[in-house]
């Protein structure tokens, strides 16, 4: 039988929107791994910052003594060996149509700061094939890597039930 050569704990993880998702899941994977909550609005960041989680999906006390480094610059993200996306994806009210802006960016923000062996992985709601034909080409043309050789891709069905106390990805978090 082939052998599998373990991988290496990640140094630094990212996750990038930091919503009723992607905030649990940070504030989950600070207690096991350095991590970078990165979210574009810097009101949200400063109002984390301050320990204090208006979704109130993570206990102000819980992010009061996060290790979670909370940024709204996307440079801080640099050394970042798994990057988690973790936004909105909005439907356009006319057309019923996904409104991928918010993914876009976030591959934008993300894509520079791609290193050979880095991972990153989608938790935003997307149709089948999404991450490959809209995320991976931006990926590729921001970091000049190619997928798939230099960087993976992975989908993650949203693991979070919001609102939910009970059924949290918390006891997962230490399991990457």
């Amino acid at each position: 039988a082939a052998s599998v050569t373990p991988q290496p704990a990640p140094k630094q993880l990212s996750v990038i929107g930091l919503g009723y998702v992607g905030l649990p899941l940070a504030i989950g994977l600070a207690r096991h791994y350095t991590v970078v909550g990165y979210d574009l609005s810097e009101r949200r960041i400063a109002s984390l910052r301050a320990g204090h989680d208006w979704t109130h999906e993570v206990p102000d006390a819980d992010v009061v003594v996060t290790t979670c480094r909370f940024e709204s610059k996307a440079a801080a993200m640099a050394g970042s060996d798994i990057f988690i996306v973790a936004v909105p994806t909005p439907v356009f009210e006319d057309t019923r149509k996904p409104d991928f802006r918010p993914v876009v960016g976030a591959c934008e923000a993300v894509g520079p700061m791609l290193k050979p062996g880095n991972i990153v992985c989608f938790e935003s709601t997307v149709y089948p094939g999404a991450t490959e034909e809209i995320c991976a080409p931006i990926l590729e043309e921001k970091s000049g890597l190619k997928c798939g050789k230099d960087f993976w891709l992975g989908y993650s069905p949203e693991r979070m039930n919001p609102g939910d106390p009970v059924h949290r990805s918390e006891e997962h978090t230490s399991e990457l």
